[in-house]
This record gives C-alpha cells, structure tokens and sequence, in this order.
C-alpha cells in the first residue's frame, strides 16, 4: 500500500553531477495516488548517508529537502501508509541502523519484528521509532559488521524475516541501491547510465518504459551501469527486460482536474482496447489464449477478489448463472483463510486491477495448493498474479492512477463478459441466447460510453443530492453489482454514507432506514425493470426521491421516478456497464462539490499489498 522509488546514476555517463534528489521526489509525487501520510528520501554521497522524512505530503518533504539539500548518486525514497506506529517524522521511512552507515525502506509487513527487536536491543541496538520496518537496518548493520556484502547482508537479513516485503536500501560508501522481494512488488527501470527500482511503474515511467519484474526470493543490486538479479542463495537468475506499453502521459492529468475524472473520459479507449480482436469478424469470441475448448474440462468456477474487482465478479457470476454455469464469488479475504473446496475440475478465477492485492493472491495460492486450475484477470502484464496463475486474461485499461477504480472496473466486466462466453461454450455445448445480440453490445461500448460523456446530466444533481442522511443504490440481476459499485464509488470519495442493495431486500429491513433525506438511486437494465420499478414506489411512499438510471427508451422508468439519467438503449447484460459510468459522475460531482480529495480518499490506498 505504500510506495517505493530508488534511483541510481552513473554521473559520468549523464554528463552531470548525477544527484538523483530530484528524481527521487518526481518519482514520490507519481506514486501519491497509492495513498499515504508520510513521506521520506535518503541519499548516499561519499562516506555519509542522509535521510530526510516528514509526516505530510511531499510538499512538507520537498520543503524539508530545500533545507537539508542532500545529494548523492543513489537514493532511496517512500511514500508510507501507517501499519505499525502512527503517522510521525519518526515513524517514516527510510530508516536507519545505530551508525546511520545503512538506510531503508519497506512495503509490506514483518511479522516477527518484536521478537527481532528484542534480539537486537538484547544485543545493544537501539531503536527510534515503533515501526515493524527498523528491524532491517539493524539486521544488515549486524551482516555487514561480521563482513558480508551489502547485497549478501540483505540477503542474511531477509532470512530473518517472517511475512511480506519489499525492501529498498542505500549504504554508506557504495554508489548503488539494494533490494530484495517476498510477497509485495517491486520493479526494475532501465535507462542508459541509471537505474530505477519502484513499487509500481508509473514511478519512473517519465524516464523509461523497459523494466524488470522481480519475482519473489530476488535480490538485486543495481548501479548506474547495471544491475545484477541473485536468489537468496546468491545464485544469478535471468529476469528478462520486458517494454510496457504505456506512455508518460497516460500517468498525468492531461488537462482534467482531476486523474479520476480523466479516468471516467478514458473508459471508450480502455472498452476499446478490452473488446479490440476478442470479437471475430463472424461474431464469435476470440480470446488469444483460450481457443474453444479451453474450459472444457471445467466443471464449476470461483472468483475471489476484493472490493471493486468483487464487485465486477459478481457482474461475471451473473452472467453465468444466466446461461447455466454454477459460479461463486468470494470475498478474497475470507477465502485466504476459510477457502471453498475445489478440485482438478474448478477454475478459480483471480480478479485483481493491480495483480499484487494480497488477500487475492493467497486466495488463489490456496486454491492451486488444492489443485485447482487458476486464471488471473488483471490490469498488469508482469504482476505476480499473471506470473503465479495457470492463465491470465489481461483487461489491457492501461495505467490507472486515482484510488477509486473507474475505467478498470468497465474494462473488468467487458473482459468477463467475453470469458463468461468462452466459458459458456466449453461447459455447456451451447452459445447461449442472443449470443449475438451481446457480443454486438460490447462492440458497441465504447461508442455508448462516449455518449454518455458527452452530456451533463449527473453534474446538475450534485448539489441536490450533497449532505444528505445517507444514499440508497438498488438493483437486479447485473443491476446488483453495479448498484454495490455506485455506492462504494459514493462512499470513497464523498465521505458521506452510501450502500447498495439487491432491489428486492429493501423490505427484509432497509427500508426501515428510507426516509425523505435518503436519496435512492435505482439501477435499470432492461431485464425486471417491473419489479424495480415497484420497489421504486415503495420507497418513494416513504417521501424518498428516486434517481433512476435507465435506457433512453424507459419511458415508464422516467415518468416514475424523480430524476432521471439516460444510457444508451443495449443488451441488458451490458447495461450495467453504462449505468456504472453515470453513478461514477454523480460520486466524482458530489465529491468535487464538496472540496474532497478526490484522487487520494482519506485512509485508502490505490493497491493493497498487505492482508
């Protein structure tokens, strides 16, 4: 959840000084959308270390920096989010050992770390903050003392760690940055004379798109000149130079005010990019890596994820169920300690954008070790769920830099939406009704979406719908996630109180909380719009107004309800999709209206690394 960025220059190959500073806070400033409450860098030049941290922003840093003015040809630098310790100049990465000869910094958590600290304070060390990450130093301090290597000292020390990490780390006296990976992800940058290590690419994305991904065990030492990738024994492995398709600009905000609204205007390139190639010229689906008959052998399938991507599996599961395929979902974090059984014939379908959420991959971990098939459905070509799973089935949204996933979740249900007809074929022997009709649907998305966008409903009812006692989001069948969707949009970036229900449970006790002050915004698909449409009157009966989202052509949704926001006539089972991107502009408008901080929602980061 928190952010790594290192940087290593050869100066005489830059032709400067090679002082990586700024570098570092550029690098800081693009992983803010990770969320954070503190913020650090440290440098090494000749025989000293410097370390500068401030709880804050990098603002507060950056002012610090100006002050200090450190300088070096490697540095370290973090973004922390608070786990152990609250949010204090002490508290902040990186940190250091007695002599401030090592400096590091560290995603993840480190489950032994009391029992650590008592040994090394046993041992005459002493420590400065209550963080779980203090321990490292200390442990390299101690292996570089009985004359390891730097890289073979953080090797000794990773041994002596029990749970996730990523680690980055300076030393006095050596022109390089260290780093070693179990269970939270880092990422190497490769330019001519420098050296970028991150936990996510649009880190150094501005300087280079060739990377490395690391996988776990690694440990790497890298200078200006290269890098060099060991396992934890010491022995080289080969971790290929891979080109990521995105540009420096898809991580900026290109004019808009915000990166969540950017994000909301790129849902028609990202549908494109999810759709393009998958729908042959004959109306059948063409997956790349699942030619008819992939599932064959499948016999019934379990998503796990967690929040959006939960959301966009029971939109998955819907599907399925529509067309006779047993299917579950699975709250990840449950399933990691209390999993379904499975066996050689289920496929357990990962949904993770980032493909690092923690709770997801040891879902899936579990499943494989019961030996089910298991299919990663990611954002992220070289993330540790492409890697670990049997398959993996990529969304290709590109970089998404706001914490409330926007086009990720549209480009999330437009390639579930293909493998639920991949998946139908295989396991039933049939195509399924209105196949057809679909498949012409999620060609159609992109257009659908842009015209939604193109109008300006949702921002006229901001100020309507601003403080009230809570918001009520219904609806059915696909309607349901969506519904669940709009609210954790709602309740992300407004702050204000926001939950989402299956239509029909409104009276099985919500609507005991239904009054005039808790607007209801009702999701129609196209499918049982009747039946919504008299849960719409109930709550209505108890002086509630009611938004719906409908198709242009619902002229009974619109004469009943109170206000109303139009999507494109479709196919029923993508009418979630374009009624999510209305319920997303009413979250973004109600939130800018409030002055909230909409890229960065308080207490949330963008990836969460940590169980």
């Amino acid at each position: 959840m928190c952010g790594i960025t290192a940087c290593v220059t050869a100066a005489a190959d830059r032709g400067d000084d090679g002082d990586v500073v700024d570098v570092l806070l550029g690098g800081l400033r693009n992983l803010e959308y990770r969320g954070y409450d503190s913020a650090g860098v440290a440098t090494t030049a000749g025989d000293g270390v410097t370390v500068v941290k401030r709880e804050g922003g990098i603002d507060e840093l950056a002012e610090a920096v100006g002050v200090v003015e450190p300088t070096g040809r490697a540095g370290v630098g973090h973004t922390r989010w608070s786990t152990h310790g609250a949010p204090t100049d002490a508290n902040a990465h990186p940190h250091t050992d007695c002599a401030n000869r090592v400096a590091v910094v560290h995603n993840g958590i480190i489950e032994n770390y009391q029992s650590l600290r008592e040994e090394l304070a046993a041992d005459g060390h002493s420590f400065t903050s209550e963080t779980d990450t203090e321990v490292v130093p200390h442990l390299v301090a101690e292996a570089l003392a009985d004359g390891a290597t730097p890289d073979g000292a953080l090797r000794a020390a990773a041994d002596r760690l029990e749970g996730s990490f990523a680690l980055a780390m300076v030393v006095r006296g050596h022109d390089a940055v260290y780093a070693a990976r179990q269970g939270s992800p880092l990422v190497v940058g490769v330019a001519d004379g420098r050296r970028f290590l991150a936990s996510d690419v649009p880190s150094f994305l501005q300087h280079t798109r060739d990377v490395v991904y690391l996988e776990d065990g690694d440990v790497v030492r890298a200078t200006g000149d290269g890098h060099e990738v060991t396992d934890r024994s010491g022995r080289p492995v080969d971790r290929p130079v891979e080109s990521v398709d995105w540009q420096a600009e898809d991580a900026e905000r290109d004019g808009f005010d915000h990166y969540m609204l950017k994000e909301i205007h790129e849902q028609p390139a990202a549908l494109e990019r999810a759709v393009n190639g998958r729908v042959s010229a004959d109306g059948d689906v063409h997956l790349e890596d699942f030619p008819p008959g992939s599932f064959a052998d499948v016999s019934d399938v379990q998503f796990v994820a967690c929040g959006t991507s939960y959301h966009a599996s029971l939109y998955a599961r819907q599907l399925l169920a529509e067309r006779g395929v047993p299917a579950q979902v699975f709250s990840a974090g449950e399933y990691a300690t209390t999993p379904a059984p499975v066996d050689e014939d289920t496929l357990v379908v990962a949904v993770t954008q980032s493909g690092e959420t923690a709770d997801t991959l040891q879902s899936v971990r579990r499943a494989a070790a019961d030996g089910a098939r298991t299919l990663a459905v990611t954002n992220v070509v070289g993330s540790t769920a492409a890697r670990e799973c049997d398959d993996a089935l990529f969304i290709r949204a590109g970089p998404e830099i706001g914490v409330a996933a926007t086009k990720t979740f549209s480009s999330q249900v437009a390639a579930l939406s293909l493998l639920v007809e991949r998946l139908t074929g295989d396991v039933t022997g049939t195509a399924g009704e209105h196949r057809d009709d679909l498949l012409r649907a999620l060609d159609r998305l992109p257009s659908d979406v842009q015209q939604i966008l193109d109008q300006s409903g949702p921002a006229g009812l901001a100020d309507r719908f601003r403080d009230r006692e809570g918001h009520f989001f219904i609806g059915r069948g696909v309607g349901f996630p969506v519904a669940l969707e709009g609210a954790l949009k709602f309740k992300e970036i407004t702050y204000e109180h926001a939950e989402g229900f299956a239509a029909g449970e409104l009276k099985h006790g919500p609507l005991a909380l239904v009054t005039p002050d808790t607007p209801v915004f009702a999701v129609f698909t196209g499918r049982h719009d009747e039946k919504t449409l008299h849960n719409v009157e109930e709550v209505q009966s108890r002086g509630a107004e009611v938004v719906g989202i409908a198709s242009e052509a619902s002229a009974d949704v619109a004469a009943t309800v109170d206000e109303f926001l139009p999507i494109p006539d479709t196919h029923p089972a993508a009418a979630g999709v374009l009624a999510n991107v209305q319920l997303q502009l009413v979250s973004y408008h109600v939130a800018d209206l409030l002055g909230r901080s909409i890229d960065k929602p308080r207490n949330l980061a963008k990836s969460v690394t940590v169980e």
